[in-house]
């Protein structure tokens, strides 16, 4: 008799670390999901603001360019003109982060450095520990107690 019932709670506990095992695994699964969809949704809005900054930063190299231009040859002082070679680097720029490929080559560079220059990635004193944190905890609880 004991065996039987030894057995069938045996069988029991064995379902029950299946069940759990799936069921961790499937919030984990969620939880990646989850993480995956916010970074797509943050990169999203950080192209979105490039771009829009793009319209107003080519509204304004566009008007003073054409300003500068006119006025470099109204007075004939060709040093007018000097203005509007910094701001082509910084609409070209601009243009590449928002249409171009320069997304797509710092993230060839960045995997590039997780490959090669994994030093370079550390943390400084080293990946956070539960002690280090358990230090800070009390370190900060007694700082607003002594208040």
């Amino acid at each position: 008799m004991g065996f039987i019932f030894s057995k069938s709670v045996n069988e029991s506990l064995k379902n029950q670390k299946e069940f759990m095992l799936m069921n961790s695994r499937l919030q984990l699964e969620r939880q990646l999901l989850m993480q995956n969809q916010m970074r797509e949704r943050q990169m999203a809005m950080q192209i979105a603001g490039t771009r829009e900054f793009l319209k107003y930063f080519g509204s304004f190299y566009g008007l003073t360019t054409v300003a500068l231009t006119i006025g470099a040859i109204k007075k004939k002082k060709p040093q007018l003109f000097i203005p509007v070679i910094p701001l082509s680097f910084i609409l070209a720029f601009q243009y590449d982060k928002g249409y171009g490929t320069l997304l797509q080559r710092m993230k060839c560079e960045a995997e590039n450095i997780i490959d090669t220059d994994y030093a370079a990635l550390e943390m400084p004193k080293g990946p956070i520990t539960f002690d280090d944190l358990e230090k800070a905890r009390r370190a900060q609880s007694k700082f607003f107690i002594e208040k």
